[in-house]
This record gives C-alpha cells, structure tokens and sequence, in this order.
C-alpha cells in the first residue's frame, strides 16, 4: 500500500478497499499456507496440535480462546498474530479508535470527515500498533476495558456530560481494526465479563448512559488456565459460548522438542558461550525433571510445570560451569552432574505442592525429581542396574557394575566438592577402581571430558539405584558403601539416610 497518500481523496482514487481484521488475517493466512511459509516461527511441538488447529479458527475468522497450564505460550502464539496483519492500514488522523476513514464510527472522525470530505488528512498506523493487551486482575473496571465519561475533557472543551465527545475510551476500542488479548480470562470479575457480551456478538460498546452504537472489528484473543476454574474465578458460560474456537494447548511431548524450546529460550552470555561447554546428556538430564516433576505425586498437577523451570534451570547449571571456572582461573570447563545442585532454586519457586509435598519441603522434592530424572535417564545410556539385581546366582551375565560397587564396599569413599578444578575432579574420579574401564567398555570412543562426566553420572546413577549410598551437604557431594553408611546411620554415628 502507498503510504504518501495524505488524504481521503487520494486514498479513494488509490482504489484502497477497506476490509475486516478477520478477513485481512484469514487472506494473509492463505498466502502464508499457499507458499508453504511457517506461521508460527519459534513455535515447538505444536506444529500437528495446536497450530493447525489455530490456523482453522482464524480461517473461520474466529475469536479465539486458548486454554492450557502455564509456560505453553499462549501468549506468545497470540502475540504472533500480528505478523498475519498488513503492514499499514489508513487510519483518519488524529482518531483515537482507529477509524477506518471510509466508514467513520467515533464523534471525531464522523464530523472530520463532514467538515472536510476529500481533503480528511489521513495517517498509516503500522502492524506493530493494532495489538493491545490486558492482563485480567480483578481490579480492571469496565472503564479500563470499554471507557468512561471524562469529567477533565468536559471541562477543558466547555461540554455537557451528554455530548459523545467526553467520552474517554477504554483499550478495547483503542483496539479497533486490530487484535485484543485478555491474559487470564476468569480472573475478571463477572459483571466485567458481562460487559463483554455484546462486543463480542454485536461489536457494540454501551458506555454509561450514552446511545453509543460502534460496530468495533476487532479479532479477540482469551488465554486461560484450567485450574484458574476452581481456584479464582470461572469463565461466564454466555461469554464462553460468544468464544467461537476453544483450542488446548499441552507441554512438550517429547525430550526432543522441550530441547529445542531451552536452546531457544535460554539467555545465555556470549562469555558463558565461550567458555562453558554442556553436554547433551546434561541437558536431557534438566529436561527429564521437567517431566518428572509433571507426573511427580509431589506436585499439584492441575498447576503445572512450565517450560520456564527448564530454562532457568539450565542457566544456572551454565552459570555454576562458569562460576567454578573464574573461580578456578581455567579458560574453559563443562557442566558436571554435580552443578546440577545449582538447578535446585529454578525448581523451587516454580512447582505447586500438593500437601504430601507440603509435608517433604520443597527442597526434598527438588532433590527427589534430580535423582528420578537420573535414575529415568540412566538406563538409556547403560546396562539397567535391576536387571542385574533380578539375576540368578549361577546366570552368565556379568555384572559390569560389580568392581565399582565392591570398591565401595571395602569402605572406600569419593567427595566430589562443587567448586573443585577440573584436574582435581579427574583425579578423585580415577580412584574409584573400575569405572574408567566401565566407561570404556560402553563407550570406546568417548573423549577424556565426555569419558569423566559418564563417570560422574555412573555415580550419580548406582545411588539412585540404591546400590551406594549418596550424600549431599552443601557444597560437596559424598559417594560411599551403602550399608556401611547404613550401619553407620544405625549405630548413632553422623551419617545420614541414604537417598533413594
């Protein structure tokens, strides 16, 4: 579209047709599928799910209301709907609604275009600014939604509070001819909802006692959490009804694609970059307590765990990696599995309890879904420990894990400090007496790095199958026998209960 055409006149010579914010999205839409272009970039795992179903709605010219737990970018898919817009649309200069210059609603532009017909000056409002969005509390006013009387306006241009040019207009129809998103629709109060009804079906707006009747045309766009049902508020079932397109939105299905949505999402320093390397096993390992924590008896499930938890997760394993390192003067390092211990705040502020548990500590439970996600991910990368607890005394099968564990039972122990370099790290691990030959036999072309973490993690992964004993205190990380530090625990010594 020509964006010098200055006035109404020239806009009409132009042949500009003026069309519905639906109607533009839905042509934009189709041009998009035709040339096979992605219309949710950045969007992972949803590409058979939720887009498609997306894409339906808005070839409908649907309102949409998306409903799902928390972190599952309902906002951002909303958000992303601005790139279906054109990129200018002709507005009359000047109005605050948006006024479609062949079909004036506001008093303003109505008696603009009367007085000056062809020579209307005419302004170009970009995609970027026919997005508005309100995150539901429940202090938002109909006032802040639909609009008010303006008793300074009326003072300042000498009106009786009858004349429509008082009125001050709330976001929605400041949204006109664009998209409005409420945030956490049954956090509004009913009778706020109520106010809704007829812009929804009629696209009228009724502000105090005024005969206003403004056609607004606008795509309207609900997120909402299914817990917020029952905990806050609820969504009123006439305005649910006046919602054409109800889409459920999920978690990522697959470790794959919750990889994905990290690498993207996490901020990480182009120092840290630089300097810290992590191992993809160590970013499965953050992304299965995610899904643990998603199917954990812990947690309430009705509240969810969002993406949110894995991704600040793995920025603060990256930053323990690049803590340890300034600390130690070395130039590069990798994330160990014991820097995982730095995941634990991520956890914690963002899981629900149920009263069980409540009843654990939220710290217990984070440490509980670090060691499932261990014990998940163990056997995918060696031989299942069970199975060789289930083998008979006379079986064929050797145990590949039974020189490490007898080490241990001759009371030998390994501290693994958090903060230790990595030349001390390499030497504490080459003392446990067949695990570099472990990893060797499982892994013959593992480099020197890669080879000590899959030490560490064969440490991390016999506790959590309870064949040694694992101790965390603070800063350190203590391996040993597991009935040795049983009996030791029995006998009143300092010792503590073995983690399972």
């Amino acid at each position: 579209m020509n964006t010098s055409i200055k006035t109404l006149g020239e806009l009409k010579k132009s042949g500009y047709k003026p069309v519905s914010v639906k109607e533009e999205i839905r042509r934009n839409l189709i041009k998009k599928l035709q040339n096979k272009e992605s219309t949710f970039p950045g969007i992972i795992g949803y590409e058979d799910t939720v887009i498609p179903d997306t894409e339906r709605a808005l070839l409908s010219r649907h309102n949409i209301l998306f409903l799902g737990l928390r972190g599952q970018a309902k906002t951002r898919m909303a958000r992303q709907m601005t790139e279906l817009l054109d990129d200018y649309i002709p507005i009359v200069e000047g109005s605050e609604v948006n006024d479609d210059p062949f079909n004036p609603l506001s008093r303003y532009a109505i008696d603009l275009v009367a007085e000056k017909g062809d020579q209307t000056p005419i302004a170009w409002l970009p995609a970027s600014a026919r997005y508005g969005e309100k995150l539901a509390t429940p202090d938002v006013s109909v006032a802040d939604l639909v609009g008010d009387i303006d008793p300074i306006k009326a003072a300042n241009l000498k009106l009786s509070y009858a004349d429509e040019r008082v009125i001050h207009f709330g976001i929605i129809p400041r949204s006109n001819r664009g998209i409005f998103v409420i945030n956490e629709l049954p956090d509004l109060q009913a009778r706020i909802q109520v106010s809704l009804f007829n812009i929804l079906q009629e696209g009228d707006i009724q502000i105090r006692g005024f005969k206003v009747r403004m056609p607004l045309d606008i795509l309207f766009i609900f997120t909402a959490n299914p817990e917020d049902y029952t905990n806050r508020g609820s969504i009123v079932t006439p305005l649910k009804d006046r919602i054409e397109s109800q889409i459920i939105t999920h978690y990522p299905k697959t470790i794959e694609n919750a990889l994905l949505i990290t690498e993207q999402e996490a901020d990480i320093h182009t120092d840290q970059q630089a300097k810290v390397q992590i191992a993809d096993m160590v970013k499965r390992l953050i992304e299965q307590v995610s899904f643990e924590a998603r199917t954990s008896e812990y947690v309430d499930k009705k509240s969810g765990v969002s993406a949110r938890l894995t991704i600040a997760a793995y920025e603060n394993a990256v930053s323990a990696g690049e803590r340890r390192a300034i600390i130690n003067k070395e130039k590069e390092t990798q994330v160990r599995i014991g820097d995982l211990q730095a995941i634990i705040p991520a956890i914690t502020g963002k899981i629900e309890l149920v009263y069980e548990g409540e009843q654990e500590g939220p710290l217990q439970v984070a440490h509980n879904l670090l060691d499932k996600a261990v014990r998940s991910l163990f056997a995918l990368y060696f031989p299942n420990p069970d199975s060789f607890k289930k083998k008979k005394q006379g079986a064929q099968v050797e145990n590949p894990y039974r020189s490490v564990i007898q080490w241990f039972d001759k009371g030998n122990a390994v501290q693994l400090l958090q903060d230790v370099s990595d030349k001390q790290y390499e030497t504490t691990l080459g003392k446990v007496e067949g695990l570099r030959e472990l990893i060797k036999a499982s892994f013959p072309k593992a480099s020197n790095k890669e080879a000590l973490l899959l030490m560490e993690f064969v440490l991390h992964g016999l506790s959590s199958y309870s064949l040694i004993s694992k101790k965390v205190v603070e800063n350190e990380t203590r391996f040993s026998d597991l009935l040795g530090t049983m009996m030791n625990f029995s006998l009143g010594g300092d010792g503590e209960e073995p983690e399972e």
